[in-house]
């Protein structure tokens, strides 16, 4: 048969047994056990008393913990907890408690104790990245990012959400359930936005549909730019130059779309208003010092016009209409601008270097050709990861006077929020 192994309780057991026969010396006892002579009192005196029962350790728990938080105050950072949805940390719940006022809120170490004792923190670390360097714009409005979130099922269909979101205060400007990934849902939507919170100088998007694509531009992106709004994408397979939009999903996912399920697109939408409204005024942001988006956004003051403003260039400036296929005809070559553009008016400027001319549209840049081999380079492609200056940089000066006009009233609004 098997050897025995001896436990503690075991070695326990043999030592009292012998230290209470008659003329024992438990001093020697004590000694050959490697214990001490208190020792071996405490657990004869607890055999006495107990029996077997009392040669197993005991929970070294205090019997009162007079600096244990309330079980008011951990009720409530249970409740906060849930009400995120499992998400939030010590941290975030510690700010708003403080921000509702409660009485004697435990600080965000004890709160991570309570979530950790009730068995509330995430074991998947993996979803906890470590720090990165962030780039962000100096003010609000100079930069939105747009992005579609990865579409999941619903009883009824598929949602697609839309989301857009401030470069510079990190507050979402729109959330969206979309039925479809289209160039009129997303105008439809966009437009919405623009007239409740205006127009940004310049917007960011992947390269997919459906602003992005094979061709240079698009419909939807030389709508934007008749708007006044520099469009810019960020390098194929370069997620990182939106990552406040692809942080801001994960955040939609953690807190509101983990383990939930919606009947319809109008029953996802009301959900997303809910959320959307304690994201931007009650959830604390960590890039923002634990504040929340809301203290940092203010609307922009360039205003959605009603219609188009007309297209207009300077008097130096050679003046192509881009044909059916996309093309122009400059110094008696075609050049391949993008189809987007067709029958719309682009202007060629001299560039520093000989033989190189800006393609301007409206108030930006979007390509430049080279006489000296005939190709044409496109611009407007944003990299922070690898340039973070790149991201930083002032948009194009505008051109045209609608353009000039909305990026002197930015200007006074910037200047305004300043004061």
């Amino acid at each position: 048969m098997p050897w025995r192994e001896r436990s503690v309780v075991d070695e326990r057991r043999e030592f009292v047994k012998l230290a209470m026969l008659a003329g024992a010396n438990k001093s020697e006892l004590c000694r050959r056990f490697g214990i001490s002579r208190s020792k071996g009192d405490k657990w004869l005196k607890r055999y006495q008393r107990e029996g077997e029962k009392g040669l197993v350790d005991r929970s070294r728990r205090p019997h009162r913990s007079p600096l244990r938080s309330s079980q008011l105050s951990e009720a409530e950072v249970l409740r906060i907890r849930d009400g995120s949805n499992n998400a939030w940390g010590g941290r975030k719940i510690w700010k708003v408690m403080e921000d509702e006022g409660w009485p004697e809120v435990p600080c965000p170490s004890t709160i991570t104790a309570i979530l950790r004792r009730h068995n509330r923190l995430e074991t998947n670390r993996a979803e906890h990245p470590g720090p990165f360097k962030r780039f962000e714009r100096a003010h609000p409005n100079e930069l939105w990012q747009m992005d579609y979130k990865g579409h999941f099922a619903l009883l009824q269909g598929r949602c697609h959400p839309l989301t857009v979101l401030d470069d510079h205060s990190r507050y979402s400007l729109g959330l969206e359930a979309c039925a479809d990934e289209q160039d009129p849902t997303v105008r439809q939507r966009i437009t919405k936005i623009f007239r409740r919170y205006g127009l940004p100088l310049a917007m960011i998007m992947d390269n997919g549909s459906p602003w992005g694509g094979d061709d240079r531009f698009n419909g939807f992106e030389v709508w934007l730019m008749r708007l006044g709004i520099r469009v810019a994408h960020g390098r194929p397979y370069h997620p990182q130059t939106q990552g406040k939009d692809e942080r801001f999903h994960r955040s939609l996912k953690a807190e509101m779309l983990k383990g939930k399920s919606y009947c319809d697109i109008e029953a996802c939408q009301r959900a997303f208003d809910d959320w959307r409204h304690i994201y931007n005024h009650k959830r604390p942001h960590d890039a923002l010092g634990l504040e929340t988006p809301s203290t940092r956004y203010r609307p922009s003051p360039r205003t959605f016009p009603e219609q188009l403003p007309a297209i207009a260039y300077g008097p130096g400036d050679q003046v192509r209409t881009v044909s059916i296929d996309g093309f122009i005809s400059f110094r008696g070559r075609p050049f391949r601008i993008a189809r987007g553009l067709r029958r719309q008016p682009v202007a060629l400027r001299q560039a520093t270097q000989d033989g190189l001319y800006e393609v301007h549209f409206c108030g930006q840049q979007i390509a430049m050709i080279d006489l000296r081999d005939n190709t044409v380079r496109a611009c407007g492609f944003v990299d922070a990861a690898d340039n973070p200056s790149a991201d930083q940089a002032p948009p194009a000066a505008p051109t045209t006077p609608q353009a000039q006009h909305q990026n002197k009233d930015f200007e006074i609004g910037k200047e305004r929020a300043e004061l």
